[in-house]
């Protein structure tokens, strides 16, 4: 495959990736938030599953256990999404949550004693700026869905921060199945005790569950691993950070949502924080642990 076909596959899955969250909120115009994101992963593990089921019938113990908790961490990073786009926009989303690269080399820092790169330093600070312009209000205050959408991106970190350890032991194909797997498993039951389970009863609630399942979930984790083999991590990298401007663009487009000037200005300077994060400190051969092009398993 030629590198421009490889990161013209890239783009789309970023694509898909932006578009999640927008389908997310008109899913929940029908379904309970456990119930969507039990119907999400469920239809993404099937399909997954259906295409891979030779690499599964090997999967161990280990890897099983693996598959287990990278399945609760991805139903932590869903649920505050879920939750915190009832009070919040798509566009605050997309961007909150892609403040993933800039905690994951703070938890290495903070829990492993890892050194940081000053690049890293620089994004933090310009993304924890951009996050006050972005969220608060006159009266200094956040909205609680802004609040959940920054903790789903510390459930984010923990989550690829798990996964890189657990890709050294284990078949990376098979534990990225299984995390849907468990991921849709954890949620049904929550669904049961919470909620009543149901099918979508709309039209806008299928095609949200369909688009969720197959493009943003299934397609991308199966596209993204093949992809990444033709290109450079540092033009991945830059590719992903795109995901919160599709977030933004199909909010705006779709669902009419806008940003204030104070809005956009805090989203640049998000969206600067990743970048310079994440692609300065490759370019400067700083110490990362965290590779933004492995960030994604399934996607958003």
């Amino acid at each position: 495959m030629k590198p421009l076909k490889a990161e013209l596959m890239l783009f789309i899955v970023t694509m898909f990736w932006g578009s999640s969250y927008m389908f997310m909120k008109m899913g929940l115009g029908s379904l309970g938030e456990f119930n969507l994101i039990a119907l999400r992963f469920g239809l993404a593990f099937i399909l997954a599953a259906t295409l891979f089921h030779k690499r599964l019938r090997t999967v161990d113990v280990r890897t099983l256990k693996y598959g287990a908790l990278l399945g609760f961490l991805l139903l932590g990073v869903f649920t505050c999404i879920t939750f915190g786009l009832k009070t919040t926009t798509t566009s605050n989303a997309g961007f909150l949550v892609a403040l993933t690269v800039i905690f994951v080399p703070m938890i290495d820092v903070l829990v492993f004693r890892k050194k940081v790169a000053p690049p890293q330093v620089i994004g933090a600070v310009l993304a924890i700026t951009g996050i006050g312009l972005l969220t608060l209000n006159s009266s200094l205050h956040m909205q609680p869905g802004d609040l959940l959408c920054i903790l789903s991106a510390v459930f984010y970190a923990v989550q690829i921060l798990v996964t890189s350890k657990a890709v050294k032991v284990c078949d990376s194909l098979s534990i990225g199945i299984l995390q849907l797997g468990f991921a849709g498993g954890f949620a049904l039951v929550l669904s049961f005790l919470f909620e009543t389970p149901a099918l979508p009863s709309s039209l806008p609630g299928w095609i949200a569950i369909l688009a969720l399942g197959i493009f943003c979930s299934a397609c991308g984790f199966i596209l993204q691993p093949v992809a990444q083999k033709y290109t450079t991590p540092t033009r991945t990298g830059l590719i992903f950070s795109m995901e919160p401007v599709f977030a933004a663009l199909f909010g705006y487009w779709f669902a009419g949502e806008q940003l204030s000037m104070q809005g956009y200005t805090g989203a640049a300077l998000v969206l600067l924080g990743i970048v310079a994060s994440e692609l300065l400190s490759k370019a400067h051969f700083a110490p990362v642990t965290y590779k933004l092009h492995k960030k994604r398993r399934v996607n958003l």
